[in-house]
């Protein structure tokens, strides 16, 4: 079909283009990304059940704003490349966000055609952008404003810091990105298994920053390394962005939490996507020996799937997902649910563990769980677990990985009091500007939120960014 002739008629006419995916079978046993990716013709056939709306409301649920009609018009188009420098306009990590981003609750949510057929695919479009820029060579570097003398430190190379740091590079401030760990990347390097999103392209998103003149320094510990005062006093920094993500995992508070077997999701999901300990002992870390064994992950949103699909990629005979409400309650993407289904988890729905129960040696070799069934709805709109009385029983596993969220960086709180903290002991922050109660300091993403999505941490930078360079240009407040 011609994209400037054809009808609205026949655009209702085609249906949503699926994406191609490894085997499931197949998939189960390595670490190699699920989806495939659309080839040009599915791309270019799902742009066209774009109807172009004149006030698209998909742009209105893109946290960063996406000129959404305007990219997918350029792939109907047959232009690629141009859909993907329209979407860089906006968003420094199409790639990863067309992979790991909750389209279907977003921009997809907003789809006109959702209320009679099914919404046009954005995400996968996104995707399809991106990998085509970036597999074709034909990556073009934005214009760089002249320098303004002016220097920036942002804290964390997650989601925030690198959306922040990018736009603040191309507005001409110099930038340095402070890491913790030994790689860049944040949440995007040890939160996503590899089978989600490739190191590579997130390796590869940042070397364009680098390109542009962002400089990274890695093993810098924010609160330790160096704080914050000593950022703006005696490096002197003018501003300084705070992005170092939720990081402080949240246990149960159970018995048995300390046996040997029993992991917070954030340190088997690191030992596995950042420091390679599925191919122990050629990599250094080690981690749980899977294989053949039942292995049960507590909790039901991303980070659970991402780690119960990880321990049947390591080998888990068994590999469970416990949560506490049925599934319809689970916050983790459909997609994910519909993934981890098809390679085979188990999900024991209604349940909660009382207890961790190990042998003499301290490893663990079971959870002693309670059946729940749903009550009236709490705070969060879910139908709330009520025990059932004597339903206990024995659930036989050798590994478990608790996913019930995260808490913020304590880092920071300690060593820079004069930031006001809430309750949850997150950042503080005016909405639209992103300042903290701490002059010239500013702070986005999950360690202001709770745990979030890697787009909302992206519109964070990127509000801090604009307010830094209007604070710094001395244009704050002027119209």
């Amino acid at each position: 079909m011609d994209a400037q002739s054809i009808t609205t008629k026949e655009r209702l006419a085609i249906p949503r283009q699926e994406m191609l995916s490894q085997n499931p079978e197949v998939r189960s046993h390595n670490f190699q990304e699920v989806n495939l990716g659309y080839t040009k013709e599915l791309a270019q056939r799902e742009a066209l059940r774009c109807l172009q709306c004149k006030d698209p409301a998909c742009i209105k649920g893109c946290p960063v704003n996406i000129k959404i009609d305007q990219f997918i018009k350029l792939i109907a188009d047959g232009d690629f490349p141009g859909a993907a420098r329209k979407i860089k306009e906006d968003n420094v990590l199409p790639a990863v966000c067309g992979r790991v981003c909750p389209q279907e609750d977003q921009c997809e949510k907003m789809c006109i055609l959702t209320k009679k057929y099914t919404s046009v695919a954005i995400g996968n479009l996104e995707r399809f952008a991106a990998d085509y820029e970036r597999e074709t060579g034909q990556v073009e570097l934005p214009q760089v404003a002249r320098p303004t003398g002016k220097k920036v430190a942002v804290i964390g190379s997650g989601p925030a810091g690198l959306s922040c740091a990018n736009d603040l590079v191309q507005l001409g401030h110099a930038v340095t990105v402070f890491e913790a760990l030994h790689e860049l990347g944040g949440v995007l390097m040890y939160g996503i298994p590899e089978f989600r999103l490739p190191k590579e392209i997130v390796k590869a998103e940042i070397e364009g920053m680098k390109k542009l003149g962002v400089n990274f320094i890695t093993n810098a510990v924010a609160g330790r390394s160096i704080t914050v005062d000593e950022l703006l006093k005696e490096e002197e920094f003018d501003a300084v962005f705070i992005g170092v993500g939720a990081g402080l995992p949240w246990f149960m508070g159970i018995p048995g939490e300390n046996l040997l077997g029993v992991y917070s999701a954030n340190e088997f999901l690191t030992r596995v996507n950042l420091m390679k300990s599925y191919q122990f002992p050629d990599n250094d870390t080690p981690v749980f020996n899977c294989t053949g064994k039942n292995v049960a992950v507590f909790g039901g949103g991303n980070t659970a799937m991402d780690a119960v699909r990880t321990a049947r990629r390591l080998g888990a005979e068994h590999a469970y997902i416990v949560y506490r409400r049925s599934e319809a309650e689970m916050p983790a993407r459909l997609e994910e649910v519909h993934h981890a289904r098809e390679e085979g988890i188990e999900f024991l729905m209604l349940m909660n563990p009382l207890e961790f129960i190990g042998n003499e040696a301290q490893w663990l070799t079971g959870a002693k769980c309670l059946r729940m069934e749903l009550g009236e709805p709490d705070d969060s709109g879910r139908r709330r677990p009520v025990p059932i009385k004597d339903s206990e029983f024995i659930l036989p596993i050798d590994m478990a990985v608790i996913s019930i969220g995260n808490g913020s960086n304590p880092l920071i709180k300690q060593t820079t009091p004069d930031i006001e903290v809430s309750k949850r002991d997150t950042i503080v922050v005016d909405i639209n500007t992103m300042a903290t109660s701490k002059e010239n300091v500013y702070a986005g993403g999950d360690i202001v939120t709770g745990g979030a999505t890697v787009i909302l941490a992206m519109g964070a930078g990127r509000t801090a960014a604009a307010a830094i360079h209007e604070k710094l240009m001395g244009t704050a407040g002027v119209s």
